[in-house]
């Protein structure tokens, strides 16, 4: 193998083919608008709070989007899911083991912990190996990982380790103690006591049936005896070469992994954590789908939901309502008017959603969806005004919107929830336009939710939604084009709860 390839192989990534730092990862404005952070800290529950880093960074790059997008599809099949569960259930072993080994004292005894922890690693791995060649990936990402973790365990270094390790593993489990009792004397010796198997075997069927509070020392999980140690003592005597051999190990280098596997260990889980919480969110009746991110399609999507509001539907009974939309030829933006409580919010974060798990090579919340690439996502929600910086409502919204109009990337997808609710119409709709200017002009396509119909002309490429009502003014929570309208809120909330002047009468 050459210089070139070598290098490349160690900084393999399954998330990006070439490794990317993560450590600095910090969640981004988006996350918390879109209520993605509530989806992140539930499988970090599950999986470990080291896993979030991973959703923190969204890829920018195409080519890293669709590399993972297709890692998922191998991830979901079954046999490599359950071939990935088995896996990361066999490393919490190897965890265990590893964390034995550090209360361990004796310098014998923790050598041997040492060959069982590595025998356990190694042995997982070649599982791997075999489960996931069966399994037939199909992914560029799988399959490279696969021919790497082939390469290593076929190596001629991990070939010699390994029968170093199952050689000393080998010898230890035959070891046999003969300890006899005679006048408050217990003589030790050594040689092979009722046949062949591992030793609390022999004593169970020497005690007939009952256990005995002894075992190999080397593989019990307290600190040796003074018994126990005697016993060493005898062996270390007996077997002299065993005992070299023993003593190299406990200085044998702790790094016994591979840099590559062990970002693996940990990538992994970013597959598997949003593959175990899509199962169970479809067992509840929710749908997924792979989005088609084909060059030059419109977007468009069916089905699609707020999935962080399914998620929570799944403890409160909520009613979770889908929806469905497309961008046409030549639109850009939708302004979304409509009632307070119509689900207009609900339905920009859908759609911040539906681009943010596209982005990240995930099935979407949807039962069919087309979207294109975009090199970001960039979000102003409506926000309180700040205690600590003495700033109204107004001028937080303004400080935040800053930055984001001077970014000057084009083609972000942009959601915008409520801006300027506290300005008089006329200001908010200058400032509305001006913001929706300014994003179309550098090719962002989005959503701007607000109670200003003005909006909905700001310029070209700017379409119509509304938040639907019944026939008797009640929010249905769906979202459909149509020209806005001039809606008091007050007389829908009026309507909803039944409080207009025959209604209250009759309850009086």
């Amino acid at each position: 193998m050459n210089e070139e390839n070598k290098n490349t192989t160690e900084e393999f990534s399954i998330l990006s083919r070439i490794a990317a730092s993560f450590e600095d990862a910090e969640s981004e404005a988006y996350h918390q608008d879109l209520n993605l952070l509530q989806l992140i800290e539930k499988m970090a529950a599950k999986w470990g709070k080291d896993i979030r880093k991973y959703f923190y960074v969204m890829p920018t790059d195409r080519q890293v989007q669709e590399f993972r997008r297709a890692v998922y599809r191998d991830v979901k099949k079954e046999a490599v899911y359950q071939a990935l569960l088995s896996y990361r259930s066999g490393l919490e072993g190897v965890f265990d083991i590893r964390k034995e080994k550090e209360n361990v004292s004796d310098p014998m005894q923790r050598a041997v912990w040492r060959v069982r922890e590595e025998g356990a690693y190694w042995n997982l791995y070649e599982e791997l190996a075999k489960n996931l060649a069966e399994a037939g990936t199909e992914s560029e990402g799988m399959r490279e990982f696969l021919s790497i973790l082939q390469g290593i365990l076929q190596s001629d270094e991990y070939l010699k380790a390994k029968e170093q390790t199952d050689g000393i593993l080998k010898e230890i489990k035959g070891i046999r103690f003969l300890l006899t009792y005679d006048r408050d004397r217990i003589s030790v010796s050594l040689g092979e006591v009722g046949g062949a198997g591992a030793y609390e075997e022999w004593l169970e069927r020497a005690t007939g049936g009952e256990r005995m509070q002894m075992k190999n020392p080397f593989f019990a999980e307290v600190p040796v005896t003074e018994l126990e140690r005697a016993c060493l003592d005898v062996l270390e005597k007996k077997k002299p070469e065993f005992f070299k051999a023993l003593s190299k190990v406990a200085d044998w280098d702790e790094e016994y992994t591979k840099p590559v596997l062990r970002r693996f260990e940990k990538e992994i889980l970013y597959y598997l954590a949003y593959a175990t919480f899509q199962r169970d969110m479809e067992k509840a009746g929710f749908v997924f789908a792979t989005p088609d991110t084909t060059e030059g399609k419109r977007m468009e999507a069916k089905g699609l939901y707020d999935l962080a509001l399914a998620a929570a539907s799944l403890s409160t009974g909520r009613k979770v309502i889908a929806n469905e939309f497309y961008f046409g030829e030549g639109e850009r933006f939708f302004v979304l008017t409509g009632p307070n409580q119509g689900g207009k919010t609900t339905f920009a974060r859908s759609l911040g959603q539906l681009v943010y798990f596209c982005k990240m090579g995930l099935d979407v919340p949807a039962a069919s969806a087309s979207v294109p690439f975009f090199p970001g996502i960039q979000t102003h929600f409506s926000v309180e005004e700040s205690v600590q910086t003495g700033r109204g409502k107004l001028m937080e919204e303004l400080v935040r919107l800053a930055p984001m109009m001077k970014d000057r990337r084009n083609g972000s997808f942009v959601v915008i929830n409520e801006l300027f609710t506290t300005a008089a119409n006329y200001d908010a709709q200058i400032m509305g336009k001006r913001v929706l200017k300014h994003f179309n002009e550098l090719g962002c396509m989005g959503i701007y939710v607000t109670h200003l119909k003005e909006l909905t002309d700001a310029c070209d490429g700017v379409v119509s939604l509304k938040a639907m009502l019944d026939e008797h003014g009640i929010q249905t929570f769906e979202i459909r084009r149509g020209e806005a309208e001039d809606i008091a809120s007050a007389a829908n909330q009026m309507n909803k709860y039944r409080l207009n002047y025959e209604q209250l009468k009759e309850r009086l």
